[in-house]
């Protein structure tokens, strides 16, 4: 194993930020386009929907396998292997005949696009000190969050102007170009390789992070925090539509509040860390995050019913999100630097797995109004706040 660099280059940062974005954002331009496909394919809508259930699974467990292989293997050869599968999977989607090779198409997708999510942390983990690496870690959580927050858009114009293959196009040609610079410019980071010989080892290794309670506080926090979001873009666009009678048109515009309040909390967290450190950090920001899904409740028990009166207050707690979800992803890093890529990889795996999950029940319990996602949304913030606070020792950074 070649001895890695410390303190790499901005660009590569921002090439390692578009990395951990890559398996959100194909997963989500495709949203769109899932009416399309239902029609191209003459099938019904839960068949449809398996392109984007599916794929969210699919990310949630390949996160687990990326973080032990990268400790063995290097960081380098698998996440350029994992950008390979997604080119592969994405051109798979493009020539699928049937509906069925397309889901298949979007799981491999899916399962090499995930592959940044975790070896991008363990690579900022390898190369920067605790303090560095929980800002730098920021701001691939906020590439990460804000542009599949956008591609939605993204798809929507490509279906528009050309049709649902493009979409795939797209993403196939990030990996491309992700693969291309990225196996020019990356170097080895890992330090010394840990042994991995099967499977058993590597849930041995997982079982050593789970227990550690300051990991398992940091983990959850991040479940839950991942959960307000999900539970909220899962059902906000029906709200939208049959709750405050706005045209689906309307919705985008006002969606732009969502990431702006993420983009600003990431802001902050970069500035104050040094100041207050990453517990007060992540106790703050919170706090604020509940404080906005109430702020929401009340709201709509007085009667307000404009979509502002939803997305300002919602707006509050993505900047709260901001703040918690960059300093708990490092910390639960920073628990074992020498397991960085398995502890990357338990920590993905749990967010995806529980925000899955709170999608599915959110549309479950839609009833026509905005309170099951609004009472779902809090009571993961609340989660959130507890899980830290009553498993997290917090003492000065």
């Amino acid at each position: 194993m070649s001895s890695p660099i410390r303190n790499l280059p901005r660009g590569m940062i921002l090439l390692l930020a578009a990395a951990s974005a890559l398996g959100p954002v194909a997963m989500q331009i495709l949203l769109p386009a899932v009416p399309v496909l239902r029609e191209h394919f003459n099938v019904g809508a839960g068949m449809a929907q398996l392109t984007l259930s599916l794929s969210m699974l699919s990310i949630a467990f390949s996160t687990l396998f990326y973080g032990p292989l990268s400790d063995r293997f290097g960081r380098r050869p698998v996440l350029l292997g994992g950008i390979a599968i997604a080119l592969v999977g994405s051109l798979l989607c493009v020539l699928a005949p049937s509906i069925e090779l397309l889901i298949a198409g979007r799981v491999i997708q899916a399962a090499g696009g995930s592959v940044g999510l975790v070896v991008a942390r363990a690579i900022i983990r390898d190369t920067h000190d605790a303090m560095a690496s929980t800002r730098l870690i920021s701001t691939l959580v906020m590439v990460m969050v804000v542009m599949p927050m956008l591609s939605p858009a993204v798809g929507g114009e490509l279906m528009v102007r050309f049709d649902w293959h493009s979409v795939f196009y797209l993403v196939a040609g990030m990996s491309l170009f992700l693969l291309l610079t990225l196996g020019i410019r990356l170097p080895e980071t890992l330090k010394e390789p840990v042994m991995f010989t099967g499977i058993l080892d590597m849930l041995r290794g997982f079982l050593l992070l789970l227990r550690s309670r300051a990991f398992r506080g940091y983990t959850l926090t991040l479940a839950f925090v991942s959960v307000m979001f999900f539970s909220f873009i899962s059902a906000a666009p029906e709200i939208m539509v049959t709750v405050l009678d706005r045209p689906a048109t309307e919705y985008g515009y006002y969606y732009m509040l969502i990431p702006a309040g993420f983009i600003l909390g990431n802001y902050m967290t970069r500035h104050l860390l040094p100041r207050i450190g990453s517990h007060r950090m992540i106790d703050v920001g919170s706090v604020i995050s509940v404080s906005g899904i109430l702020i929401a409740i009340s709201l709509q028990l007085l009667g307000q019913q404009h979509p502002i009166s939803l997305f300002l207050p919602i707006t509050l707690t993505t900047f709260g999100n901001g703040l918690s979800l960059p300093s708990a992803q490092a910390a639960a890093i920073n628990e074992f630097p020498e397991m960085a890529g398995s502890a990357s990889g338990l920590t993905g795996f749990v967010q995806w797995l529980f925000s899955a999950a709170a999608a599915q029940i959110v549309a479950l319990i839609f009833n026509g109004t905005v309170y099951p996602m609004l009472v779902m949304m809090l009571l993961a913030g609340i989660l959130s706040l507890l899980s830290f606070r009553l498993n997290v020792t917090r003492t000065a950074d």
